[in-house]
């Protein structure tokens, strides 16, 4: 008996052999943008709004098919920000603090009101919601683009961290970064 790839394996094969292809997907209360460099293909959105989102059709997202409401819910719980909307009416609140969740074997999920910055400090995003890359070897650095499957990236458990006393146990000063000398 042959098993079938899962859709989200043939997608991803499927984005990786053609251009980063970014979309927005129209009403008059709602626009939904996609960034395929970003989507890791998590489903998130297949399971939260199936009417909205589907692999299958084309256009694959159908902002028609539920409220503006049912489409900024279901867009909010995409892990990677590689979805995200404009409404008049409805905005994306940003955690009241900024929470990161490493992923077993994965990437870094972030929450909150993030900036990140390069090497220089200048702005790359502003974002509530990214994945972070991890194994060091996305293609679309920062960010993870599911390339620690194809690394095999792996790690032992992660374990809670100890108790810091100050800024300085987490993240040392690095020299030169922002006048740290």
């Amino acid at each position: 008996m042959t098993r079938a790839t899962p859709w989200c394996m043939l997608a991803f094969r499927m984005e990786r052999a053609a251009t980063v292809a970014t979309k927005d997907y129209e009403r008059p209360e709602i626009t939904v943008h996609w960034d395929s460099s970003r989507c890791i293909h998590t489903a998130i959105c297949l399971r939260a709004l199936p009417e909205v989102f589907d692999v299958d059709r084309r256009p694959w997202i159908d902002v028609e098919a539920a409220s503006p409401e049912a489409v900024a819910d279901a867009v909010m719980r995409c892990p990677t920000g590689a979805l995200r909307f404009t409404a008049a009416a409805l905005t994306e609140p940003a955690p009241p603090s900024t929470a990161m969740r490493p992923v077993r074997g994965g990437p870094m999920v972030v929450r909150g009101d993030v900036q990140i910055v390069d090497a220089e400090g200048n702005l790359i995003a502003r974002e509530t919601r990214v994945t972070l890359c991890r194994c060091g070897n996305s293609g679309n650095q920062p960010f993870c683009d599911n390339s620690h499957r194809r690394a095999g990236f792996d790690e032992p458990e992660i374990r809670a961290p100890r108790t810091a006393e100050a800024p300085d146990d987490i993240c040392a000063p690095q020299p030169g970064f922002r006048g740290d000398t």
